[in-house]
């Protein structure tokens, strides 16, 4: 057993998965980068009796995902500029994860394994890195978190940016989720809404949806309604999948900069939404900072529909960050298997079931959640599509110890990864292996390959026989 932390402290009664006492939180310290102060936004404990009742409920699952936000762009996760306080206010209620991880490096490879918690090179679509066509997309005969919640009797609603597949043969309806509103593609600017192949990306189902207000501002819309409906009594899942901070480089009224980057669009020039000549780390800030009001907003919404309590609230990044994220002390951005492209922040709230103001340092991947989610649904997965996740419901909610120690395994183009404990064996584009102890060394620049040659042979076969099991990039 590695030495993160074992226990968490969770609320002293019944719930979806049973749990039926509490266990005092031990040895819960600051990660690398200091919680938000302490343990004080912790809800009080309820009356037995009221929990008693409780006992067979189970939670709405609110899962909120950023774009490209990187490790350290929260102000609770380190970041010296950027204020983040109803995201930092959702870590002192809850539990914040030093040490999580995204499925990828890219967006729809850790979409995909979101979606179905497996690796994402299960499957076709999991190979595009990240998808660009509409070649390839997620199968939808595929069992994914929607389906499955949703056989289990879920209401399911994907909000956002899907990056899954296009039309006609790819869409969340088709996925699991009953409804749909968002983007398809992988990009798309924040007032015109043209994609990356200038084509216009806002849909309400299947059916392109007019509004060219700003993008953040109608997607928090759409989720706030979302959570203050009435839902018949029926538990829901909502994936919330921002575009923010996801280049363009393009705040709340940046109409000017829009107006230049759509001229481009339709003049032909297929980089214009990459916006390389623009942004800065002001703007990047603008943007982090427009995502954590909107957060918020949801955030009251729910409160206001009388849904707190009982909801399951995850956030985190689908991978980690790019040009103006702050990433300190992480070496390497998206798309790159160093901790900057994978390391993402991660939080967790449950008021009626877990305690506030904890930090956990168990590492996790993104298919880890799919697992703990179905579990805590009281539902399983496909057994024709075993998953690549672990449920992590026994550690945050019965008490157990946290999973035992295992491989987290990564690969795309041109890059391998493994962490195993603290130590993590990595292969970049120099075809060089390497192996460093992130307990002592988290910028991956003591290379301690020379040192322990047998460990990192045993991490290396590791990494090779799971990548023995999983279908090869096409040539």
């Amino acid at each position: 057993m590695s030495s993160y932390n074992s226990k968490l402290s969770r609320r002293a009664f019944g719930g979806a998965v049973g749990a039926t006492a509490a266990t005092a939180a031990v040895g819960l310290g600051a990660g690398p980068a200091q919680a938000a102060e302490g343990p004080g936004g912790g809800p009080q404990e309820r009356d037995f009796r009221a929990a008693r009742e409780r006992r067979s409920r189970r939670p709405n699952i609110l899962f909120i995902l950023g774009d490209d936000l990187g490790w350290a762009d929260l102000s609770s996760y380190g970041s010296p500029h950027i204020k983040t306080p109803n995201l930092d206010r959702l870590a002192r209620q809850g539990v914040r994860f030093t040490d999580a991880y995204s499925g990828s490096a890219t967006c729809s490879p850790t979409r995909f394994s979101l979606y179905t918690g497996r690796y994402p090179a299960r499957t076709k679509g999991g190979l595009a890195e990240p998808i660009a066509d509409k070649s390839v997309g997620l199968d939808p005969t595929h069992p994914t978190l929607a389906s499955l919640l949703r056989e289990a009797g879920y209401s399911t609603a994907l909000i956002g940016k899907w990056h899954a597949g296009y039309l006609p043969d790819y869409s969340p309806t088709r996925s699991g989720w009953e409804e749909f509103f968002g983007n398809f593609g992988g990009a798309l600017e924040y007032y015109s809404k043209l994609g990356l192949g200038g084509e216009y990306d806002l849909y309400e189902g299947d059916a392109e949806y007019k509004d060219l207000r700003y993008y953040t501002r109608i997607i928090t819309e759409r989720a706030s309604e979302y959570v203050s409906r009435d839902h018949h009594g029926k538990p829901w899942l909502l994936n919330l999948n921002f575009t923010t901070p996801h280049w363009p480089w393009i705040a709340d009224g940046d109409t000017a900069e829009s107006a230049e980057i759509v001229r481009r669009i339709k003049a032909g020039d297929a980089r214009a939404l990459w916006h390389q000549d623009g942004g800065s780390v002001e703007k990047y800030k603008q943007m982090v900072e427009d995502l954590d009001r909107s957060v918020g907003r949801v955030l009251d919404a729910l409160k206001r529909s009388g849904q707190e309590e009982d909801t399951l609230v995850v956030f985190g990044s689908d991978n980690g960050g790019e040009r103006f994220s702050y990433n300190w002390p992480l070496s390497g951005n998206k798309a790159s298997l160093q901790e900057g492209g994978i390391r993402v922040p991660n939080i967790l709230r449950w008021p009626a079931r877990i305690d506030g103001g904890q930090v956990s340092r168990v590492p996790l991947f993104s298919p880890d959640w799919t697992a703990t989610l179905l579990e805590v649904a009281g539902t399983r997965p496909h057994r024709a599509y075993p998953l690549d996740g672990v449920s992590l419901a026994g550690y945050l909610l019965r008490g157990e110890a946290p999973p035992a120690e295992r491989d987290l395994f990564w690969r795309v183009r041109g890059e391998r990864a493994l962490r195993r404990g603290n130590w993590k064996y990595y292969r970049g584009k120099s075809g060089r292996d390497q192996l460093f102890d992130l307990s002592a060394d988290l910028r991956e620049q003591a290379d301690r390959a020379a040192a322990e040659p047998a460990r990192l042979a045993q991490l290396r076969a590791a990494w090779e026989r799971t990548d023995a099991t999983l279908l090869p990039y096409p040539s």
